[in-house]
């Protein structure tokens, strides 16, 4: 294409579509869409009720937990966005436009466009499913959102933004009831995403759609996070110049080619490198002595989280993390003289550097 010439229309909208099905295949794999009964399930309002001898009524309703539909809706927000190449209903545009001679396909379109903006875009709070009203006994205030808008704060004011306008509109709700009503946006986005894209994967396997074929088979999703490759591997004193680029071997004599009788010692590190030696301030916490460490076990054998905190540990605690502190106490008493005095239990700002 020449400079200054615009890209026609067929061009556009495959280049939507691809950045569609790249998201949507993301999307289709996060673990909420494993079980695609249970996730259907997911976006219908679904509640136990069941009347009391007492006359009250309990209502019960069970959810997946809300990291989980965190990362799902933070796989979704792209799709969810007018301004992302990957918007739904740009995607759902560029299937028009393409089927626009085939009147079944027209019609699918056309009714996915309104179920997706009846059941993510709601105009009313009657469309939303249902709303939500609160009164403060304490103060007389009333206060009433409607589950769209609930979900909207739980979505941009507690996960993927801090909006703060959004989190003030549902604040006074509750973090629960924010999350309660977001739980199935997310999960018939989900669907309805996912049923696009095999609503694409259809029309590219008949011809009439032209996508790339890589757009359908690169990983979009990581099923293992372990790094396990073969390889060589060079080592030099910092500061050596790195060589070229990846296909030029770095030149001997500066850098060494790691062996079987090499000494590994070199590549490790404390948990936090050089803050980990770093001169200890007044408001650090005191490091423990071996004797007091060991006195602090629980019945189970193991540190309260509470204790760990008061010795700068993180939590979860990492490997080596009892030698470390005993080896960091001993010098301190080289440096020092006497034993430093017994840490109070309770929270203490993480200071050492753990990583």
């Amino acid at each position: 294409m020449g400079s200054g010439a615009q890209e026609s229309p067929d061009g556009r909208y495959r280049k939507c579509l691809e950045a569609y099905v790249v998201r949507a295949r993301r999307v289709e794999e996060h673990s909420l869409a494993v079980d695609w009964d249970a996730l259907v399930a997911l976006t219908d309002i679904q509640m136990k009720v069941v009347q009391l001898d007492d006359g009250e009524t309990r209502i019960r309703q069970e959810f997946p937990a809300e990291e989980v539909v965190e990362s799902a809706a933070a796989r979704l927000r792209p799709i969810l966005l007018n301004g992302d190449a990957c918007f739904y209903q740009k995607a759902l545009k560029a299937v028009g436009y393409f089927c626009r001679e085939l009147p079944q396909d027209t019609e699918w379109v056309r009714a996915a466009r309104a179920e997706w903006r009846s059941r993510v875009e709601p105009a009313t709070a009657a469309e939303a499913g249902y709303w939500v009203v609160i009164n403060n006994t304490a103060t007389g205030e009333n206060h009433d959102l409607d589950r769209h808008k609930l979900a909207m704060a739980w979505i941009y004011g507690d996960v993927v933004h801090h909006d703060t306008e959004r989190r003030a509109e549902g604040d006074a709700f509750g973090l629960f009831e924010r999350f309660r009503g977001a739980v199935p946006l997310v999960a018939w986005a989900m669907v309805g995403t996912i049923e696009l894209l095999n609503c694409i994967r259809a029309l590219h396997q008949d011809g009439v759609l032209r996508l790339r074929q890589e757009v359908f088979e690169e990983r979009v999703a990581l099923k293992s996070t372990t790094l396990d490759y073969r390889g060589e591997v060079f080592f030099a004193p910092v500061g050596t110049k790195p060589p070229a680029n990846a296909g030029t071997l770095p030149p001997k004599e500066e850098w060494i080619r790691l062996g079987k009788e090499a000494d590994l010692s070199c590549f490790q590190n404390g948990f936090g490198g050089q803050l980990m030696h770093a001169v200890r301030s007044s408001h650090m916490p005191e490091l423990p002595s071996p004797e007091e460490i060991e006195a602090a076990r629980t019945p189970a054998g193991g540190w309260k989280r509470d204790q760990l905190d008061a010795w700068g540990v993180p939590w979860p605690p990492p490997k080596g993390w009892r030698d470390e502190l005993i080896e960091r106490w001993r010098d301190a008493q080289q440096q020092e003289g006497p034993p430093p005095p017994q840490p109070a239990v309770g929270p203490v700002q993480n200071t050492l550097g753990f990583g």
